[in-house]
């Protein structure tokens, strides 16, 4: 008879388990950008898990028009599958929920996007909720940013854009530039070398960046162009995980990803 010999306590190898904060987020259900960059981000004590809610702009594989409607944008944030999507995900042991989706906050505003928050945490059994717009007003507010570049999908059309401009001039920051970045609309068209390339030609007289939309691909480019610009980049996914590490008193800097993922904390 063989006798079995369990491996020593030292030879565990890591599952997953140990991580002292669980980060929960809804993300559009075509949509794998979010947790691509805030796996990559996040540091080790930190786990990510999403929940999918369906967003009628996108089509399986992650299709979607070069230009997304109005209609589902409103839509997305709108009772009750957004507050249901939240009430599922916290039942899961998770410390902190965050939104990755920017657009709807261009449509109803910063006071909207206030009550959202004081909406969906009521959703929350007592955890934190926060949203990409308003992890990148803390963060504006962090990096005393008075001059913004504001660059925007190509899936955003002008009006869209606009309104995301309104959104950041309504918190009393001068917008020098807004606008779709010009690149092929597609998630898969977007890449570090062209969109490093399209964001140094339009970051003049700004202050700082914010890379709007979870869904674009952008983390990988921040530190090269803080070298470049020298000065702030923020991005979507960037700032909804630095303010969910602020939410949660996590003190870890995250070098390559940026002045701000070095600010903690902020107040």
């Amino acid at each position: 008879m063989t006798t079995q010999i369990s491996p020593s306590p030292g030879r565990w190898v890591d599952d997953g388990w140990n991580t002292t904060v669980r980060m929960g987020v809804v993300v559009p259900h075509a949509d794998v950008g979010p947790e691509n960059e805030l796996r990559a981000m996040a540091p080790d004590h930190l786990s990510v898990h999403a929940g999918r809610l369906h967003f009628s702009a996108m089509r399986a594989g992650g299709e979607m028009d070069p230009t997304i409607p109005h209609d589902p944008v409103r839509a997305f944030t709108e009772p009750p599958h957004l507050d249901n999507c939240v009430e599922q995900l916290a039942q899961a042991p998770l410390d902190v929920i965050g939104c990755a989706f920017t657009s709807s906050a261009y449509k109803h505003g910063p006071r909207g996007e206030h009550a959202l928050a004081a909406r969906l945490a009521e959703h929350a059994r007592g955890m934190p909720v926060t949203t990409t717009c308003l992890a990148a007003e803390q963060a504006i507010r962090a990096l005393g940013v008075d001059r913004l570049a504001l660059v925007n999908p190509p899936w955003f059309d002008e009006e869209l854009s606009a309104a995301g401009a309104a959104y950041f001039t309504a918190l009393g920051v001068d917008v020098v530039h807004h606008g779709a970045c010009g690149l092929r609309s597609g998630q898969p068209h977007i890449t570090p070398p062209a969109l490093y390339d399209w964001i140094r030609s339009v970051a003049g007289g700004a202050s700082a960046v914010f890379v709007a939309g979870n869904g674009m691909r952008a983390v990988g480019i921040i530190s090269a162009l803080e070298d470049r610009l020298g000065i702030p980049v923020l991005t979507a996914n960037q700032v909804l995980l630095w303010h969910v590490m602020e939410l949660t008193g996590t003190t870890v800097s995250r070098p390559g990803y940026g002045k701000l993922m070095n600010m903690y904390p902020s107040t």
